[in-house]
């Protein structure tokens, strides 16, 4: 059984031969238990009403009158005071009746051979033809004593019902294993094809559509699998263009840093020249060094190795404290600075919620022209802490904004070339955020700036 379709044929074939076997036995404790008396009770009094006919109609002789009512489907045991038997239709197939019970019948007694026989497993006592098998009553024969035992032909009363029944359940067998075959089939084809589908995925061939047109288990199945296929070959793609982007991002500073530094080696280069191109590399190594950091960082975030310690955190000090930090940046741009700050606390990782602000308000700030001004304000309620950084920076489109949490997506590639920026500022905000639970909205509009709306809560 090493296949799931040979597995339930093997099952569905058990399960109807045990059903078989069950139902046999209990139709015959059925019939030892209910049926076996209400049958004896009714031969008793057929078997009287075939004595009561003939004594009524003295005229015709006993042999003749009992081989008629044999071809009606009874058989006969006539027995004398002497002990002597004579058969009248079908024979029987035991001849086992004790004579202590005959000559109980012809002290004029009822003999009750069918509620009184044995229960076996095997044969049910109605179709047993044995002459113990019997309801025995008395007669009287020309002025004799006799015991007269009887019992149904169910070979003659039955036969056809008996082979009909016999056809019935042969074929009703035989169909039923050959449609066990075919549903199984329709079952289990289904499954192949998914096996077939994750082996291919497994080679990783991650375009894999399956067309199964169920409502059942089978039929869910099959497009979870669908789901998860486009979710791994999305996956996938980003991976590819991760590694992609992440060599670009490593092999561009790299680039510069070779060129320039083989520059700095020649020795007519004045002071002013090898200054501006140190300067070049050191701008270059520090930001090689923070995509260095920051895909740590990411890499920490990806497997959950930053929500095991958590302590009250206060948004509003943190903010001040990154408004504080960046001072020098947005003085540089002469940009002005609204708090509009409420007092707020959550429960969260210190180090990874500072740096949500830290990234917003650099972004902020990068991204606003001299003269701009950056609006924050902090807004608590019940469940946690509203967080909205405003800036009159130079906006975004809907493109951008769909994408702007993507890893190393970056809007103004020419800005952020200039300042050292690395596209994963905004994939680590995202990160923590979810990590804590929360969300993060944005708004913008082309020339008018953007509107950052982080919620956290509280726990």
């Amino acid at each position: 059984m090493r296949t799931l379709y040979v597995r339930i044929i093997v099952v569905t074939m058990v399960i109807m031969i045990a059903s078989s076997i069950i139902a046999f036995f209990a139709s015959n404790i059925y019939y030892q238990h209910y049926l076996k008396p209400k049958n004896d009770a009714k031969i008793t009094h057929i078997s009287k009403n075939i004595v009561d006919i003939y004594n009524s109609n003295n005229k015709q002789g006993v042999s003749t009158y009992l081989k008629e009512m044999a071809d009606l489907g009874y058989k006969f045991y006539l027995v004398d005071e002497a002990g002597d038997g004579q058969v009248y239709g079908e024979s029987f197939r035991k001849n086992n009746l004790d004579s202590s019970n005959i000559e109980r019948v012809l002290e004029g007694n009822v003999y009750h051979g069918i509620k009184q026989y044995p229960w076996r497993p095997f044969v049910t006592g109605f179709f047993d033809n044995e002459l113990k098998n019997t309801i025995g009553v008395p007669i009287e024969v020309n002025g004799e004593n006799y015991a007269l035992f009887v019992r149904p032909n169910t070979a003659q009363q039955f036969g056809e019902m008996r082979f009909f029944l016999a056809v019935l359940l042969t074929l009703a067998l035989t169909f039923s294993f050959l449609l066990v075959l075919i549903s199984t089939s329709y079952i289990v084809k289904p499954i192949k094809r998914l096996t077939e589908a994750t082996k291919k995925i497994a080679a990783g061939n991650y375009h894999m559509k399956l067309n199964v047109n169920r409502k059942d288990e089978i039929g869910r199945l099959a497009k979870d699998f669908s789901r998860m296929s486009d979710s791994l070959e999305l996956t996938e793609t980003k991976r590819q263009e991760f590694v992609s982007n992440v060599s670009h991002e490593i092999q561009s500073p790299l680039t510069s840093i070779q060129g320039f530094t083989e520059l700095v080696r020649d020795e007519e280069m004045t002071a002013d020249e090898r200054h501006y191109y140190l300067t070049i590399i050191e701008k270059e190594s520090k930001r090689l060094s923070m995509l260095g950091k920051q895909l740590l960082i990411l890499s920490m975030l990806d497997h959950d190795d930053s929500g095991n310690t958590a302590f009250p955190v206060s948004i509003d000090d943190q903010i001040k404290e990154v408004v504080s930090t960046t001072e020098w940046q947005w003085q540089e741009k002469n940009l002005s600075i609204d708090l509009n700050l409420q007092a707020g606390e959550i429960i969260g990782s210190t180090d990874l919620i500072q740096q949500i602000w830290m990234n917003l308000m650099t972004n902020a700030i990068r991204y606003t022209d001299n003269g701009g001004t950056i609006s924050i304000t902090t807004k608590e309620d019940k469940s946690g802490v509203h967080v909205y950084i405003q800036d009159t920076g130079i906006g975004m489109t809907e493109a951008d904004v769909a994408q702007i949490f993507d890893r190393f997506y970056k809007v103004d590639k020419a800005r952020t070339r200039s300042d050292a920026s690395t596209g994963l500022g905004l994939a680590i905000v995202k990160k923590i955020i979810e990590i804590h639970q929360g969300t993060i909205e944005v708004e913008s509009e082309m020339g008018k700036g953007s509107t950052f709306h982080v919620y956290l809560p509280k726990k």
